[in-house]
């Protein structure tokens, strides 16, 4: 028997597989909080899709998300991944991952962890909505703005309030699977 899913990621089986095992679910571990961070700051101006094809590949250039040795690339490092035909070549969206592997340690260091941090904005648990279509979820919300503006404050960049509210998405800090997709109440 067919599962009920999310209109979204219909038709795909790697948008299947995603929204099946990962969307939604939360997350409390930096590195995948990092991984996706970064992931959604490329996946700015793009489809969703775009990133998640290119996945594995952002994964080997960036040292597997590591936001320690991220912190720590030179400009010969970030020449060499503008060459990189496996990931979005975006200049601005390359520094842009240094900058934030630098933010994200300080936020480590003042909060203890970067969850702690950001899931604090949701006093640690998710905002279950109650969608009937995936069309009816918002791109920002007020919440999404003031976590926008924060990131921005300690120094992060392409975080604009839609980056945020997709980043909280599939990190499972707000529950926007459809009412009727399987998902839903399993998260």
């Amino acid at each position: 028997m067919e599962k009920n899913r999310c209109g979204w990621c219909l038709g795909d089986d790697l948008y299947e597989a995603y929204h099946d095992k990962e969307w939604g679910v939360p997350v409390k571990d930096d590195s995948t909080l990092f991984e996706f961070l970064i992931l959604e700051t490329f996946q700015a101006g793009l489809s969703w899709i775009t990133v998640l094809r290119k996945r594995e590949n952002f994964r080997k250039a960036f040292d597997y998300f590591d936001y320690n040795k991220i912190a720590e690339y030179d400009q010969a490092k970030k020449d060499s991944l503008l060459q990189d035909t496996g990931i979005i070549r975006n200049k601005l969206k390359i520094n842009a991952t240094v900058t934030n592997a630098r933010a994200f340690l300080k936020v480590q260091e003042e909060f203890g962890s970067f969850s702690n941090y950001i899931w604090g904005f949701v006093d640690g648990k998710p905002i279950k909505n109650k969608l009937k279509s995936y069309r009816e979820a918002p791109a920002n919300t007020l919440l999404s703005d003031t976590i926008s503006k924060d990131l921005k404050k300690r120094g992060f960049k392409f975080v604009g309030s839609t980056v945020v509210y997709a980043h909280m998405q599939a990190t499972g800090m707000v529950n926007d699977h459809e009412i009727n997709c399987f998902r839903y109440n399993e998260i």
